[in-house]
């Protein structure tokens, strides 16, 4: 009897989901709401009777949960990239340009998406059943919002059983939540209705959607989703393309952008961006621009990926959305670094689906290239539909109701000194080193997500640590205590432990994210990363001299000045004495070795490669046993040369040391 129950329940799971399959992804249901509800009605009373038998993909668990908070953070089984972006068709030609030059006669295909102003996330699946979705995040780690993604229809909880032989049985791949445009429309009408808040858009409601602690509000917000990309496949299947993928996925049960093609060549890419510029505003959900990627997975692997983006992909933007506002007034912030940044305040205008009030004018001579003052009615663009910007004047005030806009003297917020420290830098920076913003702004970097990740170290709490003398050395973090926060107004004792436990895992974060943290001056955060994945601890970088850091190629002199000038202040050696002491991480985790197939040899790097940026060549050879150095010399084993290589290269000529171009070089580490 109970094996009959069990076998009932598995049938009416595999039924519904079948049907869920039928509805969202192929939009050609066979039975009636109506059956479908009693199908489900019956599912649920036999998991009630019988809970011994209930999965957690159960077609049930759609309606949503209640939790006490999100999940833990989350490590990708393979980097979740974002995209480099084009903003015209002459720089897409551009962009065919690099990859036709590094794929020299070979047929290249193009598959191209459409790009969906949603928010990623990733679906990993353990024997064909959905187990954890996460949000991008930074790229590596996400947040865990397994159960709010159950909710949503179109994600299958599980391979489509009659399609379980062919499919994948272990896997990640990469999907875009997103909400419709009448399902939006809809949501807000509800919520003006209840007096509630209003979403600005349609991405706004759906990256508040699926961070909800109660899913089952989530279940009730109606988000699509739809697979794009893959992320890791365990199981060995002959899926050699793009198009391949989109076709597995679609097998599979996922739903696949029913506007997605195959392109032959770069005209039909073209023509298809063109097409869908001028279609953007018939299709039923919100588009920023078409996705591109180089068909072939074995051509994606030859192209490689810069720290952030895949060469072998980009996007193509529509042009931005503008709007005319008049300006209320120009204020001035003041950065970590001192640097004065003038800002115009606006009258809202909404651009694009978002209510825009301030926009960035990023220096003072940009203000008097604009030719901008306050009062004057500008042209306002979302360039990518993302950042504000202050295209031109178009309507000016009368000259004598003008307010004339000049440098301020002395700084905004501790009026210290202003200062422009040469005619060829653009910026003016505050040079009072007790200015309470810049400290301010300092914290906030250090805690920032790309930095020491700590989540609840925000503006409003920096700002209240610092009046209160609780803090005033990052290393003055590590030694807070329970009760220092609860004298504050902000916090009570589940946000004080929640703060502790961020703060408490950032002493694990890596010496590349701590240099960044530090906000040395020049160095950001892709030089931070080549500083640590070349000296692997802070006690190398802290006794190097200045010709180390020049001798690599991507720290220049200026880089490598400012950092030195950084490490030999006294109070940099006591800070990071007493981060030290307090349990902070010092060391670069050294990437996994693949073998030793370079073991002993030294390379020495010239020119400007096209396959990877310089730190990943250096990782690669690192990884494979080899030792990158700054100069050649006739104990160089190889010297790796790019495109316009400099003196390097004739000096390995002179010495007779042998060159290796980007084709041997790979088929060297490939062998």
């Amino acid at each position: 009897m109970s094996d009959q129950i069990k076998k009932k329940i598995e049938q009416l799971c595999k039924e519904l989901e079948h049907h869920n399959h039928q509805y969202y992804a192929l939009s050609d249901p066979v039975i009636s709401d109506k059956e479908y509800d009693d199908l489900l009605k019956r599912l649920i009373d036999f998991e009630k009777k019988f809970p011994q038998y209930f999965s957690e993909n159960s077609p049930t668990q759609r309606v949503g949960v209640k939790m006490e908070s999100l999940g833990q953070n989350v490590t990708h089984s393979a980097k979740m990239y974002s995209l480099d972006n084009t903003y015209s068709i002459d720089e897409l030609y551009d962009w065919k340009g690099r990859i036709e030059k590094n794929c020299p006669d070979e047929i290249i295909q193009y598959a191209v998406e459409l790009k969906i102003d949603g928010v990623s996330a990733s679906l990993r699946y353990r024997d064909g059943q959905f187990v954890l979705g996460a949000t991008r995040g930074d790229g590596t780690r996400g947040e865990d919002i397994t159960a709010n993604l159950r909710t949503i229809r179109f994600v299958p909880l599980q391979v489509i059983p009659d399609k379980v032989d062919k499919a994948p049985r272990n896997f990640e791949v990469r999907v875009e939540v997103y909400m419709t445009k009448p399902d939006f429309e809809k949501l807000n009408e509800g919520r003006k209705k209840k007096e509630d808040p209003l979403f600005a858009n349609a991405r706004n409601a759906t990256s508040g959607s699926v961070k909800l602690l109660d899913s089952t509000i989530t279940a009730k917000r109606r988000l699509s989703c739809f697979v794009h990309s893959r992320g890791i496949f365990e199981d060995k299947l002959k899926v050699e393309s793009q198009w391949d993928f989109l076709n597995l996925m679609k097998n599979c049960g996922f739903c696949v952008n029913p506007y997605s093609r195959l392109c032959k060549n770069f005209n039909e890419v073209i023509s298809y961006c063109k097409k869908f510029e001028e279609k953007r505003n018939e299709i039923p959900y919100e588009v920023d621009g078409v996705v591109i990627k180089v068909d072939s997975f074995k051509q994606q692997e030859n192209l490689g990926a810069t720290l952030k983006s895949p060469r072998w992909a980009v996007a193509y933007k529509f042009p931005a959305h503008q709007a005319t506002t008049r300006i209320k007034d120009i204020v001035v912030q003041v950065g970590r670094t001192g640097v004065l940044t003038p800002v115009a305040e606006l009258e809202p205008v909404e651009c694009a689906g978002v209510t825009i009030s301030r926009a960035t004018l990023h220096n003072f001579d940009e203000i008097e290239r604009l030719g901008v003052q306050k009062g004057d009615r500008i042209l306002l663009e979302r360039a990518g539909d993302v950042i504000p910007k202050i295209i031109k004047v178009v309507d000016s005030l009368k000259k004598e109701k003008r307010t004339p806009f000049s440098v301020p003297k002395k700084c905004p917020e501790c009026k210290g000194a202003v200062v422009r420290e040469s005619d060829i830098e653009v910026a003016y920076r505050c040079v009072n080193p007790s200015c309470p913003k810049q400290a301010e702004r300092r914290f906030i970097h250090f805690a920032s997500r790309n930095a020491m990740d700590i989540e609840g170290l925000g503006e409003s709490v920096v700002k209240e640590l610092l009046e209160k003398k609780l803090v005033q050395s990052f290393s003055d973090i590590y030694t807070l205590e329970k009760n220092d926060l609860l004298t504050l107004n902000l916090f009570k004792e589940k946000k004080a432990d929640n703060l502790f436990g961020a703060i408490e895992k950032s002493k694990k974060q890596s010496l590349s994210r701590l240099l960044f943290a530090l906000g040395i001056e020049h160095i950001g955060e892709k030089a931070a990363y080549v500083l640590a994945d070349n000296f692997f601890n802070m006690d190398n970088i802290c006794n190097a001299k200045l010709d180390d850091f020049i001798s690599i190629d991507e720290i220049g002199g200026v880089m490598a000045r400012s950092l030195q000038d950084f490490l030999k202040q006294r109070s940099t050696k006591s800070l990071l004495s007493k981060l030290k002491s307090c349990g902070v991480n010092m060391m670069q985790p050294k990437e996994k070795k693949k073998g030793n197939a370079l073991s002993g040899q030294k390379f020495v790097l010239t020119g400007e490669l096209k396959s990877w940026t310089r730190s990943e060549a250096i990782s690669i050879i690192k990884r494979l046993g080899g030792n990158v150095v700054g100069s050649v010399s006739k104990n160089t084993t190889f010297v790796l040369a790019g495109e316009n290589p400099g003196s390097k290269y004739q000096k390995a000529l002179e010495l007779g040391i042998p060159i290796l171009n980007e084709t041997k070089f790979k088929e060297r580490i490939n062998a």
